[in-house]
């Protein structure tokens, strides 16, 4: 529901430039409570913690923003949403294969994205809704009413932490937060936070150039119409939320390099579809024809994804760990709508945005290959099956 934000408060009259000023602050915040998220849950504490205080962070943003009609206070209400989502998602992310087992938490995180495109689209639909009669800012207070249901859910069913090693290994460098940064662990990670990096910068571009891109229209294909481009884009949004757990249900029995290399495949094929769309009078089948794979690549990518972070990390680093994974999301929102902005600029149309794009995931493919299963995430995560957690 928050995507509605910028509307809120172009109705109150901001300019631009504050909206964009509020979101920023938003995403630095969101950074280094993604750090603070990490380095607690690596020190064994309950994931409950940080998904409680973001809570209280978010409730305290909702309500400022319920009635913020100047700059200072939405910018204070931002940077407290950004907060909260810096403390949750890493917090989240851990506590899936901590509490997943019997079942494998591959397919685990197949069923959390799951829930995650059925939360998008109820809320999107309820945003909507509102919007229809008349009281869009009503999203923050249907944000905060989510949001008391969690808090009494994490009352009731509080989430487990893991526990954080008595001692390093020998030879192991000091555990210090910088320490453990420079440490070993980090460098198998990096291919993938630079797969994750260029995956999601797909859907941020779905979600600024895309819309431009149908209402300007192409070399050859016709502008759509508002209405028209607004389901377009809805139907990917449904596509998803429809395909989530199958794809991610059948990539679990794969490794993750695999299902990390289809992904990137498919969300190519998307992109160059679009590409192609650009170039016939009939290009808005291709339009529609490209939602298809671009769905399927969204839904084999992130539950993988987050499965890799965890199987090729240490134990006593998947906090941290997570926390990079995260904030790979914000760098590829922050810079992906400014590359295909000024592109599309450039150009007047999306055909060399929409190629480029693909190009740069195909040439993504030797980093997925480069993926391995860390030895000591490995071991880590047999022990933990064979304990029963």
């Amino acid at each position: 529901m928050l995507y509605l934000t910028p509307m809120v408060f172009h109705r109150e009259a901001f300019t631009a430039s504050a909206v964009g000023q509020g979101l920023a602050l938003a995403a630095l915040v969101g950074a280094g409570g993604r750090l603070l998220s990490g380095l607690l849950l690596d020190r064994g504490l309950s994931c409950s913690w940080p998904i409680a205080l973001g809570v209280v962070a978010s409730l305290l943003g909702d309500s400022v923003l319920l009635q913020a009609s100047t700059p200072g206070p939405f910018r204070l209400g931002q940077a407290l949403l950004g907060l909260a989502m810096g403390l949750y998602w890493p917090a989240i992310e851990l506590a899936v294969p901590l509490t997943c087992a019997p079942v494998p938490s591959a397919r685990a995180y197949a069923l959390a994205r799951t829930a995650d495109a059925l939360g998008v689209a109820t809320g999107s639909l309820a945003g909507a809704l509102l919007a229809a009669r008349g009281w869009l800012r009503g999203i923050y207070a249907l944000d905060m009413g989510g949001l008391l249901v969690m808090a009494l859910l994490l009352w009731r069913f509080p989430l487990p932490g893991q526990a954080p090693l008595l001692a390093p290994p020998e030879g192991s460098p000091p555990r210090g937060a910088l320490a453990g940064v420079r440490s070993t662990w980090l460098l198998p990670l990096l291919p993938l936070l630079g797969l994750v990096v260029l995956a999601t910068a797909v859907p941020a571009l779905m979600q600024s150039a895309l819309p431009l891109d149908l209402v300007r229209g192409g070399l050859r294909r016709p502008p759509l119409g508002e209405s028209l481009g607004a389901l377009t884009i809805g139907l990917q949004l449904v596509l998803l939320m429809l395909l989530q757990w199958p794809v991610g249900r059948a990539l679990a029995r794969r490794p993750v390099a695999s299902g990390l290399a289809f992904s990137l495949m498919v969300l190519a094929t998307g992109t160059l579809l679009l590409a192609c769309s650009a170039l016939v009078p009939w290009g808005g089948w291709l339009l529609v024809a490209a939602q298809f794979p671009l769905a399927i690549g969204a839904a084999a990518f992130l539950p993988t994804a987050t499965e890799a972070v965890v199987d090729i990390t240490p134990v006593a680093h998947r906090g941290l760990a997570l926390a990079f994974f995260s904030q790979c999301f914000a760098l590829s929102g922050l810079t992906a709508p400014l590359l295909g902005g000024w592109l599309l600029d450039r150009q007047g149309h999306g055909a060399g945005l929409w190629l480029a794009t693909s190009g740069a995931l195909i040439l993504g493919l030797p980093l997925a290959a480069r993926l391995r299963r860390g030895p000591q995430a490995s071991g880590a995560a047999d022990a933990s099956a064979a304990s029963g957690g």
